[in-house]
């Protein structure tokens, strides 16, 4: 059982488990490798004077990794909860389960609707539809949330990014009871 899955391993979703295995959490990602950002060339991304899409994904998951975050290609089906765990099911036939899952799927919200989440327009160019969430980014059922463009966030990776960060530093203060920070100073 993982504390946090993530489904989409994109700037949202690199983000948010950054923050949760550095958290502590055991934190498995689901990415089936389909996300935008696979496509893009950044020009404008906040300390980095240029940098491909592909380049950006692989170094959010080398720096998710690192604190234990686990990878796993595979497409995330449908989310089952139940007495306070979630059961997702792969395209791949697998099952995995988790307390609280983020939902980071890009433009896609196939997963949420499958799921029985609660979805309202986009508010985005080319964005039909979005997962509905609150601030914190919890979604229409208790354990799920939602980031990034998914729920309503402008595309752009550094925007998304900061969401995914957002909605995990959420998840970790709900699980510990208490307002997470995570601040690293120099040494």
């Amino acid at each position: 059982m993982y504390d946090v899955i993530i489904v989409g391993g994109g700037p949202a979703g690199g983000s948010a488990a950054i923050y949760t295995s550095k958290a502590g959490k055991k934190t498995l990602v689901l990415d089936n490798d389909k996300g935008v950002t696979r496509r893009a060339m950044l020009y404008n991304h906040y300390g980095v004077e240029s940098i491909t899409g592909p380049d950006l994904i692989e170094t959010g998951k080398k720096q998710a990794e690192k604190y234990g975050a686990e990878w796993v290609n595979e497409t995330a089906a449908v989310i089952e909860s139940a007495g306070g765990v979630h059961t997702l099911k792969t395209a791949e036939g697998n099952t995995y389960e988790a307390k609280h899952v983020i939902l980071a799927t890009g433009y896609s919200i196939d997963l949420a609707e499958a799921s029985g989440l609660e979805v309202v327009p986009g508010t985005e160019p080319r964005v039909k539809n979005i997962i509905d969430v609150d601030a914190k980014g919890k979604t229409s059922k208790a354990g799920i949330w939602a980031a990034g463009t998914a729920a309503g966030v402008s595309v752009h990776t550094i925007i998304t990014a900061g969401d995914g960060a957002k909605v995990a530093i959420n998840v970790i203060s709900e699980m510990n009871g208490e307002r997470y920070v995570d601040h690293d100073v120099l040494k």
